[in-house]
């Protein structure tokens, strides 16, 4: 092993680590006086053998349980501020009954801002609508429509046109 200053043969057994300019190097003796000597990680005292992953949980955290189960109506900001005006409330008003600042109910109602599912509660009980829809399992294959039988992205998704 060579320094990596100068080139001159490294204790391989027991290499010097100096950090000079920012950057660890192994060095030379005569070098490790340019920077800072750091000390040497310590091993682990104990190492897994291979046998006994077999016996550790996958890696998957995915669970089927971790699916939501209600989404967002597709036009919430609108009927947000539909029933906020039909109270005649300003956003001022709305925003000191359910606590938020009128910056946020500004950007959720101009949809720019999404809100989530806390927020979201806090809008249906106060304003006394429905803003979360139960989503259902969907059975794709009702959507095999092409001649190969196969299902696509392009056969289960909407696209909206503007």
């Amino acid at each position: 092993m060579e320094c990596e200053i100068c080139g001159k043969q490294v204790n391989e057994t027991n290499p010097i680590r100096a950090k000079i300019e920012g950057s660890v190097m192994v060095v030379c003796e005569e070098c490790s006086k340019l920077g800072k000597i750091q000390k040497t990680p310590p091993k682990p005292k104990f190492q897994q053998n291979k046998k006994s992953k077999k016996n550790t949980k996958p890696k998957n955290n995915y669970r089927r349980n971790d699916e939501p189960t209600e989404e967002l109506i597709e036009n919430f900001n609108s009927a947000i501020r539909k029933a906020r005006e039909s109270r005649n409330w300003t956003r001022e008003d709305l925003g000191k009954k359910i606590n938020e600042r009128v910056s946020v109910i500004n950007r959720i109602e101009s949809g720019k801002m999404t809100p989530d599912i806390k927020l979201t509660k806090k809008f249906e009980d106060a304003l006394d609508i429905k803003l979360l829809e139960n989503v259902s399992e969907v059975d794709l294959n009702q959507y095999i429509n092409n001649s190969s039988g196969e299902r696509t992205l392009g056969n289960i998704m909407k696209i909206k046109r503007k």
